[in-house]
Parts: C-alpha cells; structure tokens; sequence
C-alpha cells in the first residue's frame, strides 16, 4: 500500500472522529462516563499531527503508530482497546495485503482486543461490529467497499436491545437496554471511512 493511500485512510479515520465526536459522546453519555467522543477525537488529532511521517512508513508500522496514539492519547477503556486492535494489525498484515491477509489480520486482532477487555461477541461492545465485519471479509463477499459500512452500520443499532456485560455501561445492568454501545458506533464509523477511500 502506497503512502497516498495510507495518508487518505488515516485522514478518513480522524475525520470521521473528530467529526461525530459530539454524537459518541451523546451516546456514551447515557450508559458511560460520557466521554468517548472527546477521548476518540483526542486521540486522533494526536494521529494527524503525524499524518505525513505515519504515512510513509510501511503499513505494519503504520498501524502500529497509530495504535500507540491511541493508547498514549485517548483516555479510559477505549484507548488500550482501540490501541490493541491497531497495534495487532499492524502485527499480523503485511505491507501488500491481500483480502485473505485482511481477513487473517483482523481476525488475530479482533482475538487480541477480547483477551485485552475480557469480552466477547454479543456483550455490547465494539467487538459486536467488528465481528460481522471480519465474517463478510472473510467469506469473500463482493462490493465490499459498499457492504461493509451497511454491515457495520446495522451492527452498531443491533446493540442498542441488548444488556451490557462489560465496560461501564454494565454497571446499569438492565438500564443499558435500549442504547447503541458508543464503541460499536465508533467502530462502524471507521469501517465506514476505510472504505470510502476504495470507489463506493
């Protein structure tokens, strides 16, 4: 992956951030400690005051840099978890990926993010759009660069029925019934910014 695009996919990302920060945080406001949108937006202006040095390295180290900043630079639980599944990628992927090295990459990753919060599939978190996400890549499904923000998108909603069992928001046990987990809606906003950088 050249440096143009990698600069396109990180300016992608912290704009998405940054952007929706306000929403994040009117979501987490409701089942969290309410700053997940600040500590996101943080974090990724931290990413874009290195954009260019970021840009040109190879992308496993790209990642990786990235994924420091977020652990350095976004406060809470957020920061360690987003900074693991960055970090991990950057461990697994090599610098021309295939969609079968994609696959692999973030399926380690999404493996290393459970070990870091203790957390599986279905407890609300952002491993809840991460998922779905990984299973489409992996399959091989086609128009991906169109599929994947759906798929993501209606992954964050499916969250909003179900009870938290990590995280702050599972100390509301029942009262967190009823909102989008603010991680999964961060996380469809990522999947959403990569693949507006490939033709959708």
């Amino acid at each position: 992956m050249d440096a143009a695009l990698q600069k396109k996919l990180i300016l992608s990302m912290a704009n998405a951030m940054i952007s929706h920060a306000e929403e994040l945080t009117a979501l987490d406001q409701a089942i969290g400690d309410g700053d997940h949108g600040l500590n996101m937006k943080r974090g990724f202006e931290n990413v874009l005051e290195h954009v260019d040095a970021t840009a040109a390295k190879p992308l496993p180290e790209a990642l990786k840099a990235i994924g420091m900043a977020l652990v350095m630079k976004v406060g809470g639980a957020s920061g360690p978890l987003y900074g693991t599944l960055f970090m991990s990628l950057g461990k697994e992927i090599p610098p021309q990926p295939s969609l079968d090295d994609a696959a692999r990459a973030l399926g380690a990753a999404i493996e290393a993010v459970k070990a870091r919060g203790k957390s599986d599939f279905g407890q609300k978190t952002m491993l809840d759009v991460l998922g779905p996400v990984h299973a489409a890549i992996a399959d091989g499904a086609s128009d991906l660069a169109s599929t994947l923000p759906v798929i993501a998108a209606e992954a964050a909603e499916a969250t909003a029925p179900l009870k938290a069992i990590r995280g702050r928001a599972s100390f509301l046990g029942d009262r967190s019934i009823g909102h989008v987990d603010p991680g999964a809606r961060s996380s469809a906003l990522l999947v959403s910014a990569i693949c507006s950088n490939f033709g959708v």
